[in-house]
């Protein structure tokens, strides 16, 4: 069965391509009358407009690109539902890849996306190089970030303040009368998420007078695993911490489970707090103690600010920052 065709559907209207291609396109100079007789003709004949041809013709393909460090992520799958929900209901479609957290996928997606003609890029790493930032700056169409960073500010970007949220918590654990407080950060390959959380935790020890101690901070990958090998390397200290902080809540099941494993109670042997609330701090016993960051949110506003930034519309602040609190649970006492 061959494809109908604009011409088609012109012909069966008794119009003409033209006219067919601005009721298609939503132009609002066309007449009530040859609009109706326009949509019932595409009606009748099962009409789909084709996105790259009309992308030929409007220089717009309504299509945007999605690059993801990892889509079996909790955190990212919530992310990207904001994402695909706000781009519905402005009516783009998305090409979503997984970059596995690889530089060079990452620029590879990035020029095949381009390649595709996308209207827009929403863009997400653990680490976002100058070799990035370079390329955002070249590229044709307008790219955010999404709970990602540039530290020179250059690209319009959704986040929340990672280096006053973990501040927030250190503070709170120390209020509480903590002097010893694990820090289970992320890995070397994200550099910059790290670094900031990694400043709030230091600033927050070193304000409450308490001397920092490298043995206290341990790297993980923010997955599970990690968190149990974290809780592994904290059993085997000579003087244990009384609280950890952790730097997403996947690892922070990991460090309640390896607690757990090895007959620690918590929040009697140690008061644990994650970062991120996704739907695994409720799914834990007990509950987890987190940093909620709008993660929803954060992808819904970075793809509505994109479609401004798509439509030149006027942007306020391409920069922007929303806010957290902590989500108190049974992992740390009340």
């Amino acid at each position: 069965m061959t494809s109908v065709t604009i011409y088609d559907v012109a012909r069966e209207a008794n119009v003409s391509m033209a006219t067919v291609s601005r009721v298609v396109n939503g132009n609002p100079n066309v007449k009530p009358t040859t609009r109706k007789k326009v949509l019932d003709a595409i009606e009748r004949l099962g009409y789909r407009p084709n996105a790259v041809a009309r992308g030929l013709a409007s220089k717009k393909t309504t299509t945007v690109g999605v690059i993801i460090p990892d889509i079996s992520s909790i955190f990212y799958s919530e992310l990207a539902r904001g994402i695909e929900d706000i781009a519905t209901m402005y009516k783009y479609n998305i090409i979503l890849s997984n970059s596995d957290q690889n530089k060079d996928k990452e620029l590879h997606l990035l020029n095949t996306m381009l390649g595709k003609q996308v209207d827009g890029i929403v863009f997400m790493s653990g680490n976002v190089t100058e070799e990035l930032v370079e390329q955002f700056k070249r590229s044709p169409v307008p790219i955010v970030l999404a709970a990602s960073v540039d530290l020179s500010e250059s690209t319009p970007s959704v986040n929340i303040n990672y280096e006053q949220a973990t501040y927030d918590v250190i503070s709170m654990l120390i209020e509480k009368g903590h002097k010893r407080i694990a820090y289970i950060e992320g890995p070397t390959e994200e550099p910059i998420n790290r670094l900031k959380k990694s400043v709030g935790y230091r600033r927050a020890i070193e304000d409450a007078g308490i001397p920092f101690e490298e043995e206290l901070v341990i790297e993980g990958d923010y997955t599970y695993d990690s968190g149990v090998e974290a809780f592994e390397k904290i059993d085997e200290l000579s003087e244990k911490p009384t609280a950890i902080f952790v730097g997403t809540d996947e690892m922070a099941l990991g460090v309640i489970h390896g607690a757990q494993d090895r007959n620690y109670s918590i929040p009697t042997d140690f008061e644990i707090v994650g970062f991120d609330n996704t739907r695994l701090a409720t799914m834990v016993r007990p509950q987890l103690t987190t940093v909620v960051q709008p993660t929803y949110d954060i992808g819904a506003v970075a793809m509505r600010l994109l479609t401004k930034l798509m439509n030149k519309e006027e942007v306020d602040n391409q920069i922007v920052e929303l806010p957290h609190r902590i989500e108190f649970r049974q992992s740390t006492k009340q």
